[in-house]
């Protein structure tokens, strides 16, 4: 970051309004890389910036690479949720999670037309229809419709039923009629008041309202019998024997008739799969999986605030009166949600977010838990089946074991330095993913911060090159961090990573006696020779060395022949450089004739070149 945009960003950072509303972070480059919401965006965004020590690794990271901010100032929390939901699905900042569905889920759509009609949909528009879903699998919802469609006499036809065409007798019945599925509003034959009430029929037994649904129709049809309606009375009878029918397929999960969402997540290494339970009077009405990507080391409270957002703000369903949560949100986060409610159903009660902990909730919330793990591990599955994962190699397993770390180092990063007594100093990085070399993420650097012979400098400047600079947003953090070196190396780079406030295990691997040291521990460990983790280590130690000697040797190979051109009068470095370039070798240059040297240098320097070559 330069000292200009150092300054901007200070500037912008102490003219923050106390509002809510949503920010942007973007790099040196302009490209936004994060983008948030606050109900304060003062107290927020400054958080970023006032103690890194509490920054989580990806969070610090990316805190490194802000070099612009934007806010944009909302009249309130829930304007701000939608925008920063919009703004990330338009944007794909790099640093924000990402929310997928794994594909597109169906819906059932109630239309918003005279005379509505109900079919599957997979695409939600705003247009006043009534939406229910989503259904994870298209079978269930065409289950559901079959039995619509075999109690309630709902029509079929896609005619747009205006009172003029009805008038006008514009359609005619289909067979639908003929067969008692259809009561002939095409023709007027059936009253629209009549229709919208069974539609409301319809709407309730969506919602999951069966048993009051039942109860309404039971009184109906005793008031039809008792008018002596007895054919009506037993078309309603045959209704209400489907509507029970219905019910009884339903999973009772609860005891306590109440309306409520449960939300359970999974999460592994990078990627995440939230589950979301629905259930209405006690029974588990529908269920839906999302997957969150680029999830890093992000908090389940945090994920599970994104997971709701977007549930609540993609799909049509409104949130119940309580809904159950295997972790509490934080208080910002709950307040937007309740915003949320309190926007789309003025004057209805506050959502009660609750995290049971024994008894039938928490009972409920485990099923809902097991199933985000059971998604979550098919979705790990198919990425190993497509290659954007690989079975775990017995060596990185047995060196998390060996070094005790948290998560498998899946990408480990290792360094080798290289020079003749102080000169051409160069460090090289390779990259080793899943255990193999990815040599599209190999690093070589040229050092120049310090003269003469000094390694522990010469580590810290390609560390911090690397971790620091512009290749910490072009390749990903390592899991590992593998150092040349003994004790020192691996106190020296533990120290660098601490100052760049990143959480990377480091370990070196003394070439002597092949011992593995860790930051701060006075004694070495020493592996047996058969380990496949020590193996793995020399392997990328030795990777690194090759890669650090070849391009010493030709940084060195370069430095030698252009001195060889430039002890030539006229001839300096740039000069020198072109025609090596052009020409490819000091041999090469040396067989040229005066014309064709010229052709790069002009004639007196081609003169003095050529004369050198043939005295």
């Amino acid at each position: 970051m330069t000292d200009h945009q150092e300054n901007s960003l200070a500037g912008k950072l102490a003219a923050l309004p106390s509002s809510p509303g949503v920010y942007r972070f973007a790099n040196a480059k302009g490209v936004v890389i994060y983008v948030g919401k606050a109900k304060n965006l003062r107290n927020r965004v400054r958080s970023y910036f006032q103690d890194p020590a509490r920054l989580t690794g990806k969070t610090a990271v990316m805190v490194g690479h802000i070099a612009g901010l934007e806010v944009i100032i909302t009249s309130s929390e829930v304007e701000a949720l939608i925008l920063e939901n919009n703004l990330i699905k338009e944007l794909r900042p790099r640093y924000n999670v990402n929310l997928k569905d794994d594909k597109s889920y169906p819906y059932l759509v109630v239309t918003n037309e005279r005379f509505p009609r109900i079919f599957l949909t997979r695409q939600v528009r705003r247009d006043g229809s009534l939406y229910f879903g989503p259904y994870t699998e298209a079978h269930q919802l065409r289950l559901i419709l079959d039995l619509i469609g075999s109690i309630f006499p709902v029509r079929s036809c896609k005619y747009r039923l205006t009172e003029e065409a009805v008038a006008a007798r514009r359609y005619k019945v289909c067979l639908d009629y003929h067969i008692h599925k259809c009561k002939g509003p095409c023709e007027g034959l059936q009253e629209e008041q009549e229709y919208d009430e069974m539609v409301r029929e319809i709407v309730q037994l969506l919602k999951g309202r069966t048993a009051g649904l039942i109860r309404s129709l039971t009184a109906e049809m005793q008031r039809k019998a008792a008018e002596l309606k007895f054919e009506e009375a037993a078309a309603m009878k045959a209704q209400i024997d489907g509507l029970k029918r219905y019910a009884e397929r339903q999973k009772v999960v609860s005891t306590d008739p109440v309306d409520r969402d449960l939300f359970a997540l999974a999460d592994g290494d990078d990627d995440a799969c939230g589950v979301v339970f629905k259930i209405r009077e006690g029974k588990l009405i529908g269920s839906q999986h999302l997957y969150l990507t680029n999830t890093g080391n992000s908090a389940t409270a945090g994920l599970l605030s994104s997971l709701m957002e977007h549930y609540y703000l993609e799909t049509p369903d409104l949130m119940p009166e309580e809904i159950l949560l295997q972790e509490p949100l934080p208080d910002e986060e709950a307040e937007a949600l309740r915003q949320l409610v309190a926007s789309r159903q003025p004057g209805r009660k506050p959502v009660r977010f609750v995290v049971p902990r024994i008894g039938e909730k928490a009972q409920l919330l485990a099923m809902c838990r097991q199933n985000a793990e059971h998604h979550l591990q098919e979705f790990l599955l198919q990425k190993q089946k497509r290659g954007e994962i690989s079975r775990v190699p017995p060596s990185l397993e047995a060196l998390r074991k060996v070094l005790r770390l948290e998560r498998l180092p899946e990408r480990i990063e290792c360094f080798d330095n290289s020079h003749i007594q102080g000169s051409d100093y160069v460090s090289a990085m390779v990259t080793f993913v899943s255990g193999k070399p990815r040599k599209s993420d190999y690093r070589k650097f040229r050092l120049k911060s310090f003269e003469g012979s000094d390694d522990y400098a010469a580590m810290r400047e390609a560390l911090t090159r690397r971790y620091g600079g512009s290749l910490a947003g072009e390749l990903p953090m390592p899991d590992l961090l593998i150092v040349d070196g003994g004790k020192g190396q691996a106190n020296i780079a533990a120290a660098v990573l601490r100052e760049l406030g990143l959480e990377i295990p480091v370990a070196g691997l003394a070439k002597r006696l092949e011992e593995v040291w860790l930051p701060h521990e006075r004694d070495p460990h020493n592996l047996p020779k058969t380990s496949p983790a020590l193996k793995l280590l020399q392997q990328m130690r030795d990777e690194a060395h090759r890669f650090a000697v070849t391009y010493h040797r030709k940084l060195r190979t370069e430095r030698t022949i252009r001195t060889e051109l430039t002890e030539i009068p006229g001839v300096g470095d740039r000069t020198a450089e072109r025609l090596l370039r052009q020409f490819g070798s000091v041999e090469a240059i040396a067989s040229l004739s005066k014309d064709e040297i010229s052709s790069v240098t002009g004639t007196k320097t081609a003169e003095s070149i050529y004369r050198h070559f043939h005295p």
